[in-house]
């Protein structure tokens, strides 16, 4: 098989990680590719969904998609997430070579941080095996009142965000487009996870009740809405906003958030001790940093581009 199970039927965390690695390398090209197929699309006056340089940084969101969906069914999520960091530094070496973004000091120091950061938060939270192994288990866990309420406090934020923050402020401040890629992560990234459960009941060998079935075309649903609904901000993003710049900061929220998410739905985290606390609150507060100093880069090259 692709994924080396072991005993208990679970991939190996080694594998998990060799295919995030190389799936944070290919996702690493994706928004430069984008962008620079939106920005030639531009310069001719036509469709970005006419450009072939666009298409395959889309092709290349795929694949790196599909390395998510199995990296997060092989390792738990606090040892894939933080390696998107490599895909940010690729994303910004590619970015000054294809798109000719090169970064100020700030800009270079805040990106830094951002990736610096939020591993710092990711590795310093306990990481535990998930309690939730089986279908039965989800289910209940996708009934527990706290998760529900934290999934409908995430479903209004994103609509306050999608239909009164992005028509007013979205061509102006790339932190919506931030906000909206990385809540939709809340619900991908369990999803993924969750199908790799649901599977196992519905085309597997192990008994099938009348659930798995609703059970899987309903994460299978949610996955699907929430990476097109991903798409299509990121490409709004970049229509916008410099790659290496968003890249970065949206990789900084994605793994502030996501954690959070698969803690709550498959309990992967256990409970913080003093000295974790103060490393996750140093990481939280790196990112912040980071991200200020980003946005602070930011200003700075849209003032000189407009002194010249």
């Amino acid at each position: 098989m692709f994924l080396d199970l072991d005993a208990s039927g679970f991939a190996k965390p080694t594998v998990g990680v060799v295919i995030a690695v190389i799936s944070s390398l290919i996702n690493g090209s994706t928004f430069v590719l984008q962008r620079k197929g939106i920005l030639l699309s531009r310069e001719r006056g036509v469709s970005y969904l006419k450009n072939v340089v666009w298409w395959s940084g889309t092709l290349s969101m795929v694949v790196g998609q599909i390395g998510n969906f199995l990296a997060y069914n092989a390792a738990p999520a606090v040892m894939v997430t933080p390696l998107g960091a490599l895909g940010v530094l690729f994303g910004a070496v590619l970015s000054s070579w294809i798109l000719g973004e090169h970064m100020n000091a700030l800009g270079k120091v805040g990106s830094v941080l951002c990736c610096g950061g939020s591993v710092v938060l990711v590795l310093h939270a306990p990481a535990s095996e998930s309690s939730v192994t089986s279908q039965q288990e989800l289910e209940e866990r996708l009934a527990d009142p706290v998760l529900l309420t934290f999934m409908l406090a995430v479903v209004l934020m994103l609509a306050v965000l999608m239909g009164w923050m992005v028509p007013r402020y979205g061509r102006s401040n790339m932190a919506v487009y931030v906000s909206i890629c990385s809540l939709l992560g809340v619900f991908t990234v369990p999803s993924s996870k969750g199908l790799g459960l649901a599977a196992r009941h519905v085309f597997g060998e192990e008994p099938r009740d009348g659930h798995a079935l609703a059970l899987f075309l309903g994460l299978l649903g949610t996955l699907g809405a929430g990476v097109l609904l991903q798409f299509f901000y990121i490409n709004k993003a970049l229509e916008s906003f410099r790659c290496d710049t968003f890249e970065a900061v949206y990789f900084a929220a994605f793994t502030c958030a996501v954690p959070l998410a698969s803690a709550l739905v498959f309990r992967e985290l256990a409970a913080l001790t003093a000295s974790d606390g103060l490393a996750v609150l140093c990481g939280v507060t790196t990112v912040c940093v980071g991200v200020a100093l980003l946005r602070m880069s930011q200003e700075d090259t849209r003032t000189r581009q407009k002194t010249d």
